[in-house]
């Protein structure tokens, strides 16, 4: 199952942290420091699957240089609390295969990032040893200056509004959407809150119901029953790290109970999905039935009918019952747990 995730974070040097030490890891290269003398060697690192740097056009050649490039950002800033770069995480679609994911971080970091002027130096890693096989993320590292032929100018304050990052989040999740129709996949990804898409969903279910289409009108409830889940905790780096590495601490810990917890409705919701297909398949023999008992001029002609549209209406409006919207609803909140609220 696709999952959103995009977070964006500034690497600074007021935290103690550099550009070219965090695209030595990310990248499992070897980068040596020429500002502070210090080497950072992670060419040891398993899990990286992809390396690239993509620049714009009027950028000087160096820049497909990695520890060029950011020994390059590291001498542009004098100050000691200097944001050096800016790091994009993104979960990617499990869905696609590796050539896919690739084309898909390729052409969102184009858009986004390298039209606007930005050098994207984006690292691939596969899922960690321990934890979720489906688990593939890609970091993507980006400088914070104007570029020109001659190197980095002026810091372009308008890539920090927050407007920015809302474009770029809903932007990730309209690529990976396109990328996974074009894939032939049916699952798509969505980067507002999940009480915002139940919301909706519930709002679509009730248009859907108003209209006569039950299909419709079921469907939808049965998104809002797998949306009714807690949001995913916000890790910090450090214990994004950490979980990466296998080792457990608080965070991480409940970072994975609310996972188990959104994987556990997923399956109540996909259960009830086949239900609502079985039941739908039952009532359409049904209808074919009746039809053919009143052209060969059966006395219960209206009963079977109405018998039907009956049933549906109740499913749709959640009554009580075996295989309603409403006892799975419930049955999902159960299976879920509760547990606090935290931010999506």
């Amino acid at each position: 199952m696709a999952i959103y995730h995009l977070r964006a974070t500034m690497i600074s040097r007021s935290a103690g942290r550099s550009a070219t030490a965090a695209a030595a890891y990310r990248s499992a290269d070897r980068i040596h420091d020429q500002r502070t003398g210090l080497s950072f060697d992670y060419r040891a690192r398993s899990g990286v699957e992809h390396v690239e740097i993509l620049a714009p056009e009027r950028s000087p050649e160096w820049v497909q240089d990695r520890a060029a490039l950011w020994n390059a950002v590291e001498l542009a800033e004098t100050r000691k609390n200097s944001q050096v770069a800016r790091e994009i995480r993104v979960a990617l679609p499990a869905e696609l295969d590796q050539a896919q994911r690739i084309e898909l971080v390729r052409d969102f970091c184009r858009r986004s990032f390298v039209d606007r002027g930005m050098v994207a130096d984006i690292a691939l890693h596969a899922p960690g040893r321990e934890g979720d096989e489906r688990n593939h993320h890609a970091h993507i590292l980006l400088t914070t200056r104007e570029i020109g032929p001659e190197g980095f100018t002026t810091k372009n304050r308008d890539w920090n509004a927050v407007e920015m990052l809302e474009g770029w989040r809903e932007a990730w999740a309209r690529d990976s959407n396109r990328a996974l129709e074009r894939c032939g996949h049916e699952v798509r990804i969505d980067h507002r809150t999940l009480e915002a898409q139940r919301e909706e969903a519930l709002e679509r279910s009730v248009q859907a119901r108003e209209r006569g289409d039950e299909v419709l009108a079921l469907r939808e409830r049965v998104r809002a029953v797998e949306l009714d889940r807690t949001p995913l905790p916000q890790l910090s780096l450090g214990a994004w790290q950490l979980k990466e590495r296998g080792i457990e601490v608080a965070a991480v810990q409940l970072w994975r109970e609310v996972k188990a917890q959104a994987v556990e409705v997923a399956r109540v919701a996909e259960r009830l999905s086949s239900q609502v297909r079985e039941w739908l398949g039952r009532t359409v023999e049904r209808l074919a039935l009746g039809h053919e008992l009143a052209h060969a001029g059966g006395g219960r002609r209206r009963e079977q009918r109405e018998l039907p549209g009956r049933a549906c209406r109740q499913l749709a409006a959640g009554a009580p019952g075996r295989g309603t919207a409403a006892g799975a609803g419930s049955r999902a909140r159960q299976g879920a747990g509760t547990g606090p609220r935290t931010g999506a």
